[in-house]
């Protein structure tokens, strides 16, 4: 299966790739176990967009341009997801790449920002998705603690959820993403995937998470 986006990328483009590639996934009525035991009515695995070279550079191509906007001198991916796409970034701008877990290694060197040290450096860190944004700025910290400055943090997808908003406003740290949720949901309608109940659903489930989850048997 071919998905051809060629660039400018836009957020609907990627919207209809994440559902098409099979990442993004919906079922209002019959939600998904996250890991923590929240139910929810949508799972996002964008590594399945990696099997897609076609919409994979079309994408890495429109990170790349956001990126380049800040003048970075280092790319950073989180692990490890966000390492391919940063990957192919670092490849288009030409500049170094690492990699940063959300907590140093406990043995070894015990490191949590693998490759080149983030100190002195602009950094731009690469995610692939947004959900609660614990897991990014444990990484932000991580690159600050090194002494790099963190420019923003540049994901494909994000949930939408207001307790991402708060975490990075809160730590002041920039972000964007290239297709939001209500582009998904946009597109999702348009191609007869959700229904306008199951729309109302989704919009209780952003605004509720917890209570969404309880009332169907989750954590």
């Amino acid at each position: 299966m071919s998905l051809a986006f060629p660039p400018p990328l836009t957020p609907l483009d990627l919207a209809s790739g994440l559902l098409e590639a099979g990442a993004v996934r919906l079922a209002p009525k019959s939600p998904f176990t996250w890991a923590s035991g929240l139910k929810a009515p949508i799972y996002c695995d964008n590594r399945q967009l990696l099997g897609f070279p076609e919409l994979r550079d079309a994408i890495a191509k429109a990170l790349a341009a956001k990126a380049l906007a800040h003048q970075p001198t280092l790319i950073a991916g989180t692990s490890t997801a966000g390492i391919p796409w940063a990957s192919l970034v670092a490849d288009r701008l030409n500049l170094p790449l690492c990699y940063v877990r959300p907590e140093a290694k406990k043995h070894g060197m015990g490191r949590q920002v693998e490759g080149p040290s983030a100190k002195g450096h602009r950094v731009v860190l690469l995610e692939d998705l947004i959900s609660t944004g614990g897991s990014s700025l444990k990484c932000v910290e991580g690159l600050r603690a090194e002494g790099g400055e963190v420019l923003e943090i540049l994901a494909l997808f994000s949930y939408g959820l207001p307790a991402a908003e708060a975490a990075f406003d809160a730590a002041s740290v920039p972000w964007r993403v290239l297709a939001t949720f209500e582009e998904l949901a946009e597109k999702a309608m348009q191609k007869g995937l959700l229904t306008s109940e199951d729309q109302d659903s989704l919009r209780q489930w952003r605004e509720d998470t917890a209570a969404w989850s309880r009332a169907r048997g989750g954590a």
